[in-house]
């Protein structure tokens, strides 16, 4: 099986969209774009944000900066200057935080 692609739910579309764009710069694909849907699409993968519906959201409060939400490279430097903690793992690897609380892993292309 091959992963093609992912979704995040998200509280502040505007502001995520903002933050994948500018700070990982994916561009978002006008033509799929929805008041609650963002595509991404990179190298034949796919990358989602789908706003959770207001009622919803209004109930998730995002600390700020935002607690990393889950159990337990160059981009790097510009997440943790925008306030966003990094996860250091004991195995070496950096993680990092979106402004919603998502831990994701940055992997630098060749």
């Amino acid at each position: 099986m091959r992963l093609h692609g992912a979704m995040l739910f998200v509280k502040d579309l505007d502001r995520m969209t903002s933050f994948y764009s500018d700070v990982l710069g994916l561009q978002p694909v006008a033509e799929t774009k929805l008041d609650n849907w963002v595509e991404f699409r990179s190298n034949g993968s796919q990358f989602s944000l789908h706003a959770i519906p207001r009622a919803m959201a209004a109930g998730i409060e995002i600390e700020s900066p935002p607690r990393p939400r889950e159990p337990s490279a160059a981009k790097l430097a510009k997440i943790e200057a925008l306030g966003l903690p990094l996860l250091r793992r004991p195995w070496g690897g950096t993680e990092a935080v979106d402004p919603e609380g998502n831990v994701f892993a940055v992997r630098a292309g060749t």
